[in-house]
């Protein structure tokens, strides 16, 4: 698996609708629901069932679920050093949990799904920049 494959993989994703908890392209996802489809399409079986969620779990409950999982399953690496193919995470502000996902395209570009908008290739720009949380590569991912 090369990161282009990953990103041919992401950008299939464009234009599904948001739907949250769901992972069907063309029919919905979220921004998990993304990445696990990427996974899928990549690498096979998800590695671990994914538990019902609400839209505000991550401020009800106050655990780094999503980082938490993401550190199980990718590689961490630098935050300075992502590239085109790793799963960028965010964190909408200081005091909460992380909560959103995104697959890069290029060192300026991801890929995400969020509420009230279908799956979308955007700039990571300053408003992004200062979320992001951290980033991690797929397993098995040639460089």
């Amino acid at each position: 698996m090369t990161r282009a494959d990953i990103v041919v993989a992401a950008r299939r994703w464009i234009g599904t609708p948001y739907a949250h908890q769901a992972s069907l392209l063309h029919v919905g996802c979220d921004c998990l629901g993304l990445v696990r489809g990427v996974w899928r399409d990549l690498i096979g079986q998800e590695p671990e069932a994914t538990p019902a969620y609400t839209p505000d779990w991550a401020e009800a409950s106050g655990a780094e679920t999503l980082f938490d999982a993401a550190k199980r399953h990718f590689a961490s690496i630098p935050l300075c050093d992502f590239r085109e193919g790793d799963v960028l995470l965010f964190r909408f502000r200081d005091h909460l949990p992380a909560k959103h996902l995104g697959v890069a395209t290029s060192a300026s570009h991801m890929v995400h799904a969020h509420a009230g908008a279908r799956v979308t290739e955007v700039a990571i720009g300053a408003h992004w920049r200062k979320k992001l949380a951290a980033a991690f590569a797929f397993p098995g991912v040639a460089d």
